[in-house]
């Protein structure tokens, strides 16, 4: 399903020779759109290279969906296998010096058990304040509680945005632009085309919350080391369903221990609308419903967890995500797409720019639908980041050109990173060597990844 754009009115083009009369508030060589994993990696990487690079994020801080939706977890770093094996970490490079460094400052636990492969969870106050730490270190200019509302552009050329915060409007200019938004918002401001997940029905969006003062132990003798949740509580959740005392719409729930003691993180809520249709969290009067049913969820699922679970009995919410966790919104049309078919069969290519050996992760209906790639992994092709129209313009994170299933697994924190990770590598290249994004050979993007510590 292809479209121009879901709202009318989003589309928000300014030619430069035409721009209004607003105030250039910088003129940078990358300009980085969304300080989420993708964001942080490539405006860290981008100038280091000694590159100008700008940050804009609508939020006081950095994280994505990692902190303001509280996914809470760097999934996507380790193989999944069915031999009796410890955790095997195969995705390096910013991944790695992320992880490295949210670590050093006891920010994320040991690898935990996620059916068959494993996962780490982390702080997500030390998660913003190690995002800063990079930023701070490559000298990023970073402007927070930004938004773009409109794209510069001359003839097929990004050229800038429009930007808005209550200091008032403004616009960047950039020779070349990164848009990790999540949502390919600065694409879709500039009307070029974009998928919608599998004919315009998205993954659900849930609301993370973090449960305190369990009795850890009791706990875990309970509900055992792995994070996906034993079949015996979720026969227990639809038994509570079945009794009508609560109102529990997923049953298969991941429950993770945090850095934190007595502390866990709960990833049990399925969000979608009154008339249990998909709510398109793009459209704010979908996302305020998500958000409010939401927290009702997190308070239903507490008091269940309380209520059935040894260790929970005096435990309590210590908080939810500042927003829903978002798993799926546009996908750019890319100049070539990660394929269903690319993902099932592990398939390897020379201009492969990020390993990705998570399984496909389908959050629809009450169970989500794992389909694991067991000892190996797939590799994502450097023009699945690039729109199949406009200059000067790269994506990086989630809106990467995929297919739903496809998406369903590359869309995770680890490769994230390296998503940022690969377009800064490939803005440097661009700019260097005054060459469009789709002339770069993704080999070159690769051998320069690897330089930098990545694996292949």
């Amino acid at each position: 399903m292809f479209q121009a754009d879901l709202f009318p009115g989003w589309t928000t083009v300014c030619r430069l020779e035409e721009a209004p009369g607003l105030p250039v508030l910088a003129d940078v060589d990358v300009l980085v759109v969304g300080g989420g994993a993708a964001g942080v990696a490539a405006a860290t990487v981008a100038a280091e290279a000694g590159k100008s690079v700008m940050l804009l994020e609508r939020y006081g801080f950095c994280g994505g969906a990692a902190v303001a939706g509280m996914s809470g977890t760097i999934c996507g770093m380790y193989l999944a296998t069915d031999r009796n094996a410890g955790p095997e970490q195969v995705v390096f490079g910013f991944t790695e010096r992320f992880r490295r460094a949210i670590s050093e400052r006891g920010g994320l636990t040991a690898p935990q058990i996620y059916g068959k492969t494993w996962t780490v969870t982390h702080d997500p106050l030390m998660w913003r304040e190690t995002a800063d730490a990079f930023l701070a270190a490559a000298g990023v200019r970073v402007l927070f509680h930004t938004a773009v509302t409109g794209v510069l552009m001359d003839g097929d050329r990004y050229a800038g945005v429009v930007i808005e915060s209550k200091a008032g409007r403004s616009t960047v200019r950039a020779r070349r632009i990164i848009d990790a938004s999540g949502d390919a918002a600065v694409v879709a401001r500039a009307g070029h085309r974009y998928l919608f997940g599998d004919n315009g029905k998205i993954q659900n969006p849930t609301m993370f919350f973090r449960l305190g003062n369990v009795d850890m132990d009791r706990y875990l003798a309970y509900y055992g080391e792995d994070t996906i949740c034993p079949p015996k509580l979720t026969e227990a959740i639809q038994r509570a369903n079945d009794g009508g005392a609560y109102r529990l719409p997923r049953n298969k729930i991941w429950i993770f221990p945090t850095t934190r003691p007595n502390e866990l993180m709960v990833n049990a809520t399925r969000l979608s609308g009154r008339d249990d249709r998909m709510l398109n969290v793009i459209d704010p009067a979908d996302f305020t419903e998500a958000e409010m049913s939401g927290r009702l969820q997190v308070r239903e699922y507490a008091r269940f967890l309380r209520d059935t679970v040894p260790g929970c009995e005096n435990s309590y919410v210590v908080d939810t995500g500042a927003e829903a966790g978002i798993r799926q919104t546009r996908s750019i049309v890319g100049a070539e797409t990660l394929r269903n078919s690319d993902v099932v069969e592990c398939r390897k290519r020379a201009d492969g720019i990020c390993r990705v050996p998570w399984p496909i992760e389908l959050h629809a209906g009450d169970k989500p639908k794992l389909h694991w790639l067991l000892d190996d992994w797939y590799e994502v092709p450097y023009l699945a980041l690039v729109p199949e129209a406009g200059e000067n313009i790269i994506v990086a994170g989630r809106c990467l050109s995929a297919e739903h299933e496809a998406l369903a697994s590359a869309r995770v924190t680890a490769q994230c990173f390296e998503y940022g990770h690969a377009a800064a590598v490939a803005a440097v290249l661009s700019l260097d060597e005054d060459l469009r994004f789709r002339d770069i050979p993704g080999a070159r993007v690769r051998e320069l990844m690897a330089r930098n510590g990545s694996a292949f």
